[in-house]
């Protein structure tokens, strides 16, 4: 079974925007991926489902989001994947890794309870340094991947998921599954 969900564009850069408004409007990269696996990790723990749906990478310093740092290198033209046209009404790159907001989060693209869970891990997460960051993410669910994208349910085992919320995320990942294979039909 696909342990992953599939990523929804305006969440992520909402989640994002909310985070950059929370830190006065810049930061660098690794406390943004920081900030929003702990979000990602409380929200599919209590939730069942992540917050931006990105996939998780076990990188040398913590879990990268996937496609969030794909747009961060096509704004700063690393990228061939996608362009930088497609995300540069929002952001812009100040020096190699600081992430610049342009526009305010529209919060009417993240549930409450998206808000609570980026709450929470800005407050636990902002006075936190580079290295603290990456200890802290250290963890089960990085280690289990090492250079490879993480396991959901691993990381919600590791933010604390009881084995009724593990069942509720497979199940809410078989129901992407077959929602995928209906829509294409």
């Amino acid at each position: 079974m696909n342990s992953k969900f599939n990523i929804n564009k305006e969440k992520t850069i909402n989640s994002i925007l909310f985070v950059l408004d929370s830190l006065g409007g810049k930061c660098d990269f690794h406390k943004i991926f920081k900030i929003l696996y702990f979000a990602d990790q409380r929200h599919l723990t209590l939730y069942g489902t992540p917050i931006t749906d990105d996939s998780y990478i076990a990188m040398k310093y913590g879990p990268v989001p996937s496609n969030s740092y794909d747009i961060f290198k096509a704004l700063r033209g690393d990228s061939l994947s996608i362009s930088d046209s497609d995300y540069g009404d929002f952001f812009e790159i100040d020096s190699h890794d600081i992430l610049i907001s342009k526009k305010e989060a529209d919060i009417e693209e993240l549930a409450e309870s998206h808000i609570e869970c980026l709450e929470s891990s800005i407050r636990e997460n902002k006075d936190l340094d580079f290295i603290q960051l990456s200890q802290k993410s250290h963890k089960m669910a990085w280690d289990n991947a090492r250079n490879d994208e993480m396991n959901v349910i691993d990381i919600a085992r590791e933010g604390g998921a009881n084995e009724e919320m593990i069942k509720y995320i497979y199940l809410n990942l078989e129901n992407q599954i077959t929602f995928k294979q209906y829509a294409h039909r």
